[in-house]
Formats: C-alpha cells, sequence, structure tokens
C-alpha cells in the first residue's frame, strides 16, 4: 500500500442519527419514513463522488449492553432512546450499503465507535491515510498523522476536517489528551 491510498470509515450510527434529525420527515408512496435513509444515501454518494477512497466500511452499533455496561451500569443511563421511526430505517440503510458492496463490522458487545478506533489503528500501521467520517467528536482521541475525522456540520454543509493542528486549535489539547478531558468532563 502506498501513502496516496485512502480509507473512509463510516460511523453508520452517528450519520443515522445526522440524517434523521437533519431532514424532514418524507415517506414512500408506501407510507414508509425514509428521511434517515435518503440522507445517509445523500452523505454516502457526497463522499464516493467527493473523496474517491480506495477503500471504505461502515460500523454499525448492535442491539444489547455492551463491555462498557459490564464496567458501569448507569452507562447511557439517562440518554434519551431515539424514536422507533428511526429504528425502522436501519435495515434499508443496511441494504443501501450492501447494494454499494461496501463492507459493515458490527460486533456484539462493542460499540461501532470501538470498532471505528480498530480499523483506523490498523489502517495507520498499513499506512493508509484514513478518514473517519462522523459526528461523534468522542473520536477526536484517534487523530493522528495519518487518520483525520470529518465531522458533518448542521444541514450537510461542509464537512470540517480535523487533523492534530485543528484538534489543538479548538481543544488547546492534543488528541491524546482528549481522552483525559473527556473523563473530567
Amino acid at each position: 500500500m502506498t501513502d496516496s491510498q485512502k480509507l473512509i470509515l463510516i460511523d453508520g450510527n452517528a450519520i443515522i442519527h445526522r440524517s434523521f434529525h437533519a431532514i424532514p420527515p418524507f415517506k414512500t408512496s408506501k407510507g414508509e419514513l425514509v428521511n434517515a435513509i435518503y440522507g445517509f444515501a445523500s452523505i454516502l454518494l457526497n463522499i464516493l463522488n467527493k473523496e474517491r477512497p480506495d477503500y471504505i466500511a461502515v460500523a454499525f452499533d448492535m442491539k444489547g449492553k455492551t463491555f462498557r455496561h459490564e464496567e458501569y451500569k448507569d452507562y447511557k443511563a439517562t440518554r434519551v432512546k431515539a424514536p422507533q421511526e428511526l429504528y425502522d430505517q436501519i435495515p434499508g440503510i443496511k441494504d443501501l450499503v450492501r447494494a454499494f458492496e461496501i463492507p459493515i463490522f458490527e460486533m456484539e458487545g462493542f460499540e461501532a465507535d470501538d470498532i471505528l478506533g480498530t480499523l483506523a489503528k490498523q489502517a495507520d500501521r498499513q499506512n493508509l491515510l484514513t478518514y473517519i467520517v462522523t459526528g461523534d467528536l468522542d473520536t477526536l482521541q484517534l487523530v493522528s498523522e495519518k487518520t483525520k475525522i470529518m465531522t458533518l456540520a448542521a444541514k450537510f454543509s461542509e464537512p470540517v476536517i480535523y487533523d492534530t493542528a485543528k484538534v489543538l486549535g479548538r481543544y488547546g489539547l492534543s488528541p491524546g489528551q482528549i481522552t483525559d478531558m473527556k473523563g473530567l468532563q
């Protein structure tokens, strides 16, 4: 692999949530809500067209508890559950990803973030330029010389690309210090 090869890792759940909440509800002729599917498809097509990655993958959360729930019983206990209409669109989004022949990564007991971090670290060792597409700024801890975070701004405007300098400029911290900041918050 050469320096010019690019890997795009998509945080499926983060993009689904962003799409669902950013696009007004609209339905198919059969009455099925598809705003999250439409938004996810739009983002995916935009990434494929603008970034032209050599490799691409999508990670999704699975239903059920993760290892974090075992360590901390109240993990995400105060998080408000998303509307069922969002969850109903996930199978359609996975079908869309499969139609593009994009690999899907999921693992029981782990969140998509964990999978993305593992894949990014492996890609870093393979000298791939990696972009993690997400709305979750917790992933800024993964920024390195070869790994960048592409966050989607409101209303699908141009994404913000975080490299080491951008993390330092925004937080006054290195990417490795983001975990300390989050822990203190």
